[in-house]
């Protein structure tokens, strides 16, 4: 059996890998177009591979790190993993709310969704310790989103950034990685050793 946290890594590896091989494609023909949502469907997946400027790469890099780490310590299983995958296209899907949000391309979503996914674990399943620091963790969380107004403008221009934000990605994603990841608890675990009761 995979140890806890070991598949979780896997998938940050892999959106980490996904961002930096979209680098030097051209963004038009990855990135997340809602008029072609349904004649291109793999650019849902395919968006995370698309970057406006080194500094979203690095910073987008460097938070798919961070929630690789913020699973494996939460020691998620593996159907999690399978939960922030599934999750990594409904991120985009999700953005048909905001068909004036022509073209978007980042990792970011998928980013908070995989965050989102922890939260949920660790409310779900942990001890009452760990529930309350997931609780705190859940309130920042969510103040952050709101605090980006998803609902405002499609595209916002936050000073430090060189390039433009969409709030509602990052919305999108909490709600996708929170949903996957409370279907995926709510799956009984696979016993490979019949022999040994769950």
């Amino acid at each position: 059996m995979t140890r806890p946290g070991v598949a979780w890594a896997g998938v940050a590896a892999l959106l980490g890998a996904c961002a930096l091989l979209g680098w030097p494609v051209p963004h038009d023909a990855i990135d997340w177009q809602p008029a072609r949502a349904f004649s291109q469907p793999w650019r849902a997946f395919t968006a995370i591979g698309v970057h406006y400027s080194v500094a979203h790469l690095v910073g987008n890099l460097a938070g798919v790190a961070l929630a690789g780490v913020f699973g494996v310590v939460a020691r998620v299983p593996a159907r999690l993993a399978w939960a922030w995958l599934a999750a990594w296209p409904l991120t985009q899907l999700g953005l048909l709310v905001r068909p004036d949000l022509a073209h978007y391309g980042g990792l970011s979503g998928v980013v908070h969704a995989g965050v989102a996914a922890v939260i949920a674990f660790v409310l779900i399943t942990g001890t009452p310790a760990q529930r309350w620091v997931g609780s705190a963790v859940l309130v920042g969380f969510v103040a952050k989103l709101l605090s980006e107004s998803p609902w405002g403008a499609a595209l916002r221009h936050p000073g430090g950034w060189d390039i433009a934000v969409a709030p509602i990605a990052h919305t999108t994603g909490a709600i996708a990685g929170a949903l996957c990841a409370a279907i995926a608890m709510r799956l009984p675990p696979r016993n490979r050793n019949p022999d040994v009761t769950a």
